[in-house]
């Protein structure tokens, strides 16, 4: 096992060593090669000074088969899930709702967000009667979830609407409520 993974990791590795080795400029090949001494550099000023440029070859150029074999290996732990508002219209350039947001949950005039409970819909086939009434039920979401929910929709979903019998009427001002 040890093995096999120090020969994959060589075969990564041996590249990266020959590319380093390519890209090092002419002047820094010279360096290495010829030493120089102070009284040279004090009388042609202007010759180390256009050495000390960089000069690139074509084999510094990153190189697309060693990247495909590398970045499956970068760990991606750093990387959080992130989703928010990533719609604008292409007219104007203003921000858009996400559509299932608006389809699957309702907001109420305090800043709370309703769901239904998760899995409803699903493999109702083998799920008891009491199992089912409970999973029919509204939920409310947590803080963390409200604000991203909040952050997904525009001004329009956030207004106030006065519905005739509306059922959650109760619920749209909360006292003492702090979000």
């Amino acid at each position: 096992m040890a093995s096999t993974l120090t020969r994959g990791l060589l075969g990564l590795l041996r590249p990266l060593a020959a590319l380093s080795r390519d890209c090092v400029s002419p002047a820094v090949r010279l360096a290495k090669t010829h030493t120089v001494s102070f009284s040279t550099v004090i009388q042609r000023p202007v010759s180390v000074s256009r050495s000390l440029i960089p000069v690139y070859n074509n084999a510094c150029a990153p190189q697309t088969g060693l990247l495909k074999r590398v970045l499956p290996l970068i760990p991606s732990v750093g990387l959080q899930p992130l989703r928010s508002l990533t719609y604008y219209s292409l007219r104007k350039g203003k921000r858009k709702s996400i559509k299932s947001v608006v389809d699957r949950f309702l907001r109420l005039h305090s800043g709370l967000w309703l769901r239904r409970k998760a899995g409803y819909k699903k493999k109702l086939w083998k799920k008891s009667p009491v199992r089912k009434r409970r999973l029919r039920e509204h939920v409310f979401c947590n803080k963390t979830q409200c604000k991203l929910l909040d952050k997904m929709t525009t001004a329009y979903w956030k207004r106030r609407n006065w519905y005739l019998n509306d059922p959650y009427r109760t619920y749209h001002d909360r006292v003492n409520l702090k979000l």
